[in-house]
């Protein structure tokens, strides 16, 4: 939370009106212009106040669906603090990537496509959703990736053995053996706002280029927040095409990698040599 108390102020209306309070409330309230308000938040929270009240309902609603399984969904909205269920079904199913009855049952009538191939990092598992692309795992044995997969969305239809995905499977293969290449591919990055903003950023750093933690909090325009950055980078669930693996610490060794750090270095190492042979093709 900032330390600005009327920030902090700001959060708090934010996180308990229903409907929340436009910019030019807040401003109001606190005499202050729209736009010096609209600046001196999102410097303090890394957030528009739009999107904070969205991260917050977004939390809010998630924790209400999974407290008690024996109230309905409609329970749960206001619970979360919606007062009105036209305004919660407008927004539930954009805050929770499907509608709040699957998100509940752990991804219930949704069907996700994967697929298991095995490439120069080992085994990989690639799923997309209706949306696009949501998971992207590596490791050693495909079974246990699987496994993996399923405990992620429990209670979805997994749809195996599709000749049609394998193409998207192997513009994920292209994508690893030469990063360059990029993935014009849609993504269904399901996380809170700031995660998605550390996932969308960290996508902006070309291949053969790193980052450390503290430099990524900065570009975030939170300076003070590399451990939450850390955080959201270790909770990437898009190997490869979210590019965590280009982030390294501050003096530039190579750190954790949650696919291990052996996939990591030589990830590095493969996007260095390729970025050389370009600039001198």
């Amino acid at each position: 939370m900032s330390d600005n108390p009327i920030i902090t102020q700001c959060c708090r209306w934010l996180e308990s009106e229903e409907p929340a309070p436009t910019l030019a409330e807040l401003a109001r309230r606190v005499d202050l212009s729209s736009w010096q308000l609209h600046r001196a938040f999102s410097r303090a929270t890394g957030l528009t106040p739009k999107a904070y009240a969205n991260a917050q309902r977004g939390q809010s609603l998630r924790a209400a669906l999974q407290a008690d399984q024996s109230s309905s969904v409609s329970d749960a909205a206001y619970l979360s603090g919606y007062e009105a269920s036209s305004s919660f079904y407008k927004h539930a199913s954009t805050m929770l990537g499907m509608q709040p009855k699957a998100f509940r049952q752990g991804g219930a009538s949704q069907t996700i496509h994967f697929a298991v191939a095995e490439c120069s990092l080992g085994s990989l598992v690639v799923a997309s959703t209706a949306r696009g692309v949501c998971c992207v795992l590596l490791g050693d044995d495909a079974q246990a990736l699987v496994d993996d997969l399923q405990q992620r969305f429990a209670a979805a239809e997994l749809v195996g053995a599709d000749a049609q995905y394998e193409q998207t499977v192997a513009r994920v293969i292209a994508l690893i053996e030469r990063p360059a290449l990029g993935l014009a591919l849609p993504l269904d990055i399901q996380g809170t706002a700031f995660q998605q903003r550390v996932w969308q950023a960290l996508q902006g750093i070309p291949a053969g280029q790193t980052i450390s933690y503290s430099a990524l909090a900065q570009r975030l325009g939170k300076p003070q927040a590399a451990r939450a950055v850390a955080s959201a980078v270790a909770a990437n669930p898009i190997a490869v095409v979210v590019p965590c693996h280009r982030v390294v610490r501050n003096d530039g060794s190579i750190s954790g990698y949650r696919w291990g750090v052996e996939r990591k270095r030589a990830l590095l190492l493969r996007e260095a040599q390729q970025a050389q042979q370009a600039k001198t093709a």
